[in-house]
């Protein structure tokens, strides 16, 4: 029996079960009220504040650097280059060499000698205040030899290519290969490709993406003897104290980080970055606390960026459509340097591009390459939206090859409800799903048939607003964990989560949690979560989570792994405070632990209800510690960690009904459906706070979203009026629901949500875009579908139909096949591709 069936097998005699309830957010009343503590507001006595001065130039030899006019400025302290800490800034760490010959060029924090992004510290002034601090970095005079600039992917790796560092051989990073046949068929991929009857190959961009968290990064260091305390806006406490102290040789139980109010991440908090480096350094050489906060631009220049792809994809099937094998090629852009998990990120998509189909072989392989551009690292979902992207578009794009109804490709290749557990031909073994069930209830609140209907008849009447109907079914590998199979991918730490539960006199609880909340409502869910598992109120309870000293166990919050990992972590603590408790109570109550039932929170004698102890009683006898069991010590309070065998596989299916103007190009969503299966849900109120941010973030990838580089590598994004993000203006009323398959590796029954809405829409949007430009022989539109690379594949396709007698624009009846779903265009379904649009508009890959 599972914890939750226990839990609801109690519920029917006492209150309800506080898993499964809408509560409201405990953290929102001091966020809401002005009473939060964000790293900014921290005010030390004799703190003082740093500005830094950063590289205007994307490539560049630093031939001359004179910090002594800064000095000179007003409230002026002290100023530093790179070459002031040459000896003890260490390296940015990077946790994870895919492959035993990755090239890691190393990362110093303040240049010395070279600069290879824009924006790349050169100088840090320290002042009395930050104003002073900024005012003098313009009194630094830096004299730079130009370079070369880099960007262009496919350029770098050239035989001649200009390189990014001088003292490696090439731009390559790493070249990661993963190649597998299906259990039972063992074909290799070259086998499966050359028999294909139907092959069919794409190219597909990731744009360049920032993670835009609302706050901007800030690190408050205090020196303390040998080491230092930090307050740091990071995901990462732990990691980010054991890598400080490997980083800089301090002693790791002389540092401490805490993570205060972190003002959200998605990733991009998800680092050990060069200004809390700088800071630490420049507190501990002066002796004095230090304050860094980056501003808006800064933070969007140079804090690191996410995705930048380019994926050829190759899917092979038969004539009637079962898909048979998948070849997978990317070009991930590292930036100028490797960050803390860089590599892995596409390496963690290799895992999902089969997604929930069954291929009889697959290929990946994965090259990275230096660019000079900002380093690229974790970015919400960190590879797998990518890979959900690449295929679900591919199979929209085989459904048109084939004439097929895309929904039914879709069905006739996806893992059946029955299948589960089933190994898939990436290795990876997805415990339970029911994606049938997931698809028939999203099918039935978007009102599919509806839209198809309405789609021919706006095709059929030429309508100047075309509608697309896009589709998103997908799976995701989250709870990033399994210790065993992060070291088998090269990982450097482990997955486990760790979970300590006090029981003080008074009966309250205090939870200790290694996980690091940023906006996911920890503090409430694991309040309910041990409310329940204990018997106690919800309001009794106190999470305390974000100080490696007061919590010095966990490895914190990223890639939808808190609950599946760090709230079992706290189930199995309470299992062991209960136990602990049932043996005190046996003894009070003078009967064997085998003869007693505890629910509501109270031990009861079977068959005697009226006996019993509470665990408020329980807490208080341990506490005096005046009639024990012989042998036990005064304390109930345990200590759990959690390394689970496998990662937990949400799944959905998303559904975008989106209009396009097509004299403007404009898009506009009008109806989004999803209907996400993550198992047994602990709060919902929660779960869709998850799943609409999520979206917004997926849509945003689609529709608004690119960091662009110009030739000179220049960011020309760098500030909110050019980095387009939708405000909720922008998007339209999210319909949601939830089917519910339980994961069978935790007793929880719970999968993780957090990346879930962001990995399924963008594809569903851009396939709805291209659905409804399917008439002009449409392919592919390069994200973000902004509306002039709309317009403009408009303006390509009906040149084409100019140009082309056989190639007329196609506006209904069979040719577009608009009753199945599809939207294919039969003139243009022989995979050529012709009608799509590379439009980048400057950005350069």
């Amino acid at each position: 029996m599972t914890a939750i069936d226990e839990r609801r097998d109690t519920a029917a005699d006492g209150p309800a079960p506080e898993i499964g309830k809408s509560r409201k957010r405990k953290e929102d009343a001091h966020l809401i009220t002005g009473r939060t503590t964000w790293t900014d507001n921290m005010v030390l006595p004799g703190m003082v504040h740093l500005a830094i001065l950063r590289s205007p130039m994307a490539h560049a030899r630093i031939t001359a650097i004179d910090v002594s006019a800064a000095l000179s400025r007003p409230g002026v302290l002290a100023a530093y280059t790179g070459r002031d800490f040459a000896d003890t800034q260490g390296s940015i760490p990077c946790a994870w060499p895919v492959t035993p010959d990755m090239v890691n060029p190393g990362h110093p924090s303040l240049a010395v000698d070279q600069v290879n992004h824009v924006g790349e510290a050169v100088a840090v002034v320290v002042a009395r205040d930050k104003t002073a601090a900024q005012d003098a970095l313009e009194a630094i005079d830096i004299d730079y030899e130009q370079l070369p600039v880099v960007l262009d992917m496919e350029r770098a790796l050239a035989p001649d290519a200009d390189l990014v560092h001088g003292h490696t051989e090439s731009n390559r990073s790493f070249t990661w290969i993963f190649e597998s046949g299906a259990a039972g068929t063992g074909a290799p991929i070259e086998e499966v490709l050359g028999q294909a009857e139907v092959t069919l190959s794409r190219r597909f961009l990731q744009q360049r993406l920032i993670p835009a968290f609302m706050e901007p990064r800030s690190t408050v260091v205090q020196p303390d003897g040998e080491g230092f305390v930090m307050w740091s806006a990071t995901q990462v406490p732990h990691i980010l104290r054991t890598m400080l102290a490997l980083t800089l040789s301090v002693p790791e139980h002389k540092v401490r980080v805490i993570a205060p109010d972190v003002g959200g991440g998605f990733g991009g908090k998800l680092q050990v970055t060069p200004e809390e480096v700088i800071t630490a350094l420049v507190a501990r050489k002066l002796g004095k606390p230090a304050k860094y906060t980056e501003s808006r631009s800064e933070s969007l220049m140079s804090a690191h960026h996410g995705r930048d792809q380019i994926q050829d994809i190759t899917i092979t099937a038969r004539r009637d459509g079962t898909v048979t094998g998948l070849d997978v090629h990317l070009y991930a852009d590292m930036g100028a340097y490797l960050r803390l998990v860089s590599p892995g990120v596409p390496v963690l998509g290799a895992f999902m591009f089969n997604s929930i189909y069954k291929f009889d072989a697959y290929r990946f392989v994965c090259e990275g390459v230096f660019t000079t551009k900002t380093p690229t690292d974790a970015y919400r979902g960190a590879g797998r939206p990518e890979a959900t992207f690449a295929i679900e578009r591919i199979m929209d794009e085989l459904a048109v090859e084939l004439g097929m109804d895309r929904m039914e490709l879709r069905r006739k290749n996806w893992i059946r409800h029955e299948e589960f557990p089933f190994t898939t031909v990436a290795g990876l073994t997805y415990d339970s799903g029911n994606y049938e069930a997931a698809t028939d209830r999203a099918l039935e609140l978007f009102g599919w048939d509806d839209l198809v209907a309405e789609q021919a008849d706006r095709r059929a009447r030429r309508d100047p607003v075309q509608l697309g109907l896009g589709i998103s079914t997908f799976t995701e590998m989250c709870g990033l964990a399994p210790s065993r199979v992060l070291g088998s991918l090269s990982y450097a730490a482990g997955g486990w989560e760790n979970a300590t539960i006090r029981m003080l006199a008074t009966g309250k609880v205090e939870v200790v949690t290694g996980t690091s909340p940023h906006g996911q409502g920890h503090e409430t869910a694991w309040s309910q979560i041990v409310a329940d598992q204990l018997g106690v109120p919800f309001e009794d309870v106190e999470v305390i989570h974000g100080d490696t000293q007061s919590s010095p166990r966990g490895l914190d919050s990223y890639g939808s792994r808190s609950l599946v990992v760090g709230g079992i972590a706290i189930v199995n603590a309470a299992q062991k405070v209960v136990a602990k408790a049932r043996r005190l109570a046996a003894h009070l109550l003078e009967a064997s632990e085998d003869d007693l039932d505890f629910a509501n929170g109270s031990f009861t004698v079977k068959g005697a209800p009226g006996n019993s102890k509470s665990m408020a009683e329980l807490a208080f006898a341990v506490f005096s510690a005046h009639d024990l069991p012989e042998g036990m010590e005064p304390s109930l309070d345990a200590d759990a960690t959690f390394d689970p065998e496998n990662f937990s596989f949400p799944h959905g299916t998303h559904l975008c009904a989106l209009e396009v103007d097509t004299e403007t190009g404009f898009s506009t969503i009008r109806r989004y459906v999803c209907v996400d299966d993550i198992g047994e849900v602990i709060n919902p109120l929660i779960v869709e706070g998850q799943v609409h941010g999520g979206l917004a973030q997926g849509i945003a990838q689609a529709l608004y979203e690119e960091a662009v580089y110009d030739d000179e590598g220049n960011l020309t994004t760098g500030s909110f009026v050019d980095y387009l993000l939708p405000s909720a203006a922008d998007l339209p009323n999210f319909i949601t629901d939830r089917t519910v398959s339980r994961s069978t590796t935790n007793p929880l029954g719970v999968k993780g949500v957090g990346e879930a809405g962001t990995i399924a829409s963008t594809p569903a949007v851009v396939n709805a875009v291209v659905d409804a430009l399917r008439p002009w022989g449409i392919t592919d539109v390069q994200m973000p579908c902004t509306p002039e690379r709309v317009w403009r594949a408009i303006a390509q396709g009906a040149e084409k139909s100019e140009r082309d007698p056989g190639g007329t624009v196609s506006w209904g009846g069979a040719s577009t096949s608009s009753s199945d779903g599809s939207g294919a265009d039969d003139t243009f379904a022989d995979g050529s591709g012709a009608g799509s649009t590379d439009s980048s508009e400057g950005s350069q890959r």
